[in-house]
């Protein structure tokens, strides 16, 4: 028995030494190693956040680490108020209004009309998908654009594959105008990219008044965001995005196509904007005039916020009170706002 043993140890030792360092090296691992749900954002294909286009294809960006962190000591809500015609309602008080945060009713302490200047990310469709829509397409931007104000700020970006800067916010409405109708539709669609690109640029915008217009069908087939991503991003923003959704109800192409109002709808409504889906042709170059408008028709109700948890998530809700004898109206604003606000960062929150 001894003589058999005794030649069998160090093959043990070593099976024995072979797993505590297997061991060991797991639980480093485990220990300092990052899961998906401890970053803020994270791109099916992580790489640098898309920001600008370049000759190689690639998308890179000037501040990888930007972030915003906002303390809120005053709330304020952008309030947009239609009727059943969907035409603006701006002759409300600031006694029509009740606002609740967490469904207890605040006190109002800032009120007014909205009439301050814009910064516009306009985000045009030029994909595939388009090819037969891209005459309406180009004649609600021309409506659109009938209805601005030469004063405010605005920059075009279009997407297809992936999205492009068309034209610069220091160019004019004509010239922006200009580069977007002249964009021939190919390729795949890239929308959701198109969204994260436009909430980086207009960190940097010049006015506080913030807000996207996109025109599309909805389909998206070539992004590298999640729709996930892209609804946490713009429910963390303070851009208002509005869509101008081109759908055919008879007959879809694509599945993303199937989906396309519900995308786009899931988007604008978390950020106090909406989607207008458009099954009329004809009534397209109305709809792009109605967001136009509706942009520069807006409320501003400001409230002091309860004490609560820093970085909770606390819900909004406005209504118009009985006051107003106007039946029907609509109203659509932000659905709520962080506590302590922490707006992509690659590497979560800054402490």
């Amino acid at each position: 028995m001894r003589d058999c043993f005794v030649p069998e140890l160090p093959v043990v030792a070593r099976l024995l030494l072979s797993f505590l360092v297997l061991t060991a090296l797991f639980t480093n691992s485990a220990a300092h190693g990052q899961s998906e749900e401890d970053v803020h954002i994270v791109p099916r294909n992580p790489s640098p956040p898309a920001v600008h286009d370049t000759h190689d294809g690639r998308f890179h960006s000037n501040q990888p680490n930007a972030s915003l962190r906002v303390n809120v000591n005053l709330v304020l809500v952008p309030v947009s108020v239609i009727d059943r015609m969907n035409r603006p309602v701006t002759t409300l008080t600031e006694d029509n209004f009740a606002v609740y945060d967490n469904e207890k009713r605040q006190e109002i302490r800032y009120f007014s009309t909205e009439q301050g200047p814009l910064s516009v990310a306009m985000l045009v469709d030029v994909s595939r998908s388009m090819t037969d829509k891209i005459d309406i397409e180009r004649a609600a931007i021309a409506e659109f654009f009938k209805n601005a104000d030469p004063q405010d700020e605005y920059f075009a970006i279009t997407f297809s594959d992936r999205p492009r800067v068309l034209a610069a916010s220091e160019d004019s409405i004509d010239d922006v105008e200009q580069k977007l109708t002249a964009v021939q539709p190919a390729g795949p669609t890239a929308m959701l990219d198109a969204i994260y690109l436009a909430i980086h640029e207009l960190r940097s915008a010049r006015f506080q008044r913030k807000a996207i217009v996109i025109f599309s069908d909805g389909g998206d087939n070539s992004s590298r965001y999640t729709m996930r991503d892209i609804k946490k991003l713009a429910q963390e923003s303070d851009v208002q995005i509005y869509a101008i959704g081109l759908f055919e109800t008879f007959f879809f192409k694509t599945i993303e196509e199937r989906l396309g109002k519900q995308w786009l709808s899931g988007i604008t409504d978390i950020t106090g904007g909406r989607t207008i889906a458009v099954e009329n042709r004809s009534n397209v170059p109305e709809a792009a005039a109605e967001i136009s408008r509706e942009l520069r028709s807006q409320y501003v109700i400001g409230y002091r916020p309860p004490d609560s948890v820093p970085n909770r998530w606390r819900k909004i809700r406005v209504k118009v009170t009985a006051r107003t004898k106007r039946p029907h109206l609509q109203t659509h604003y932000k659905q709520g706002y962080m506590t302590e606000e922490c707006v992509f960062t690659p590497s979560g929150c800054p402490d």
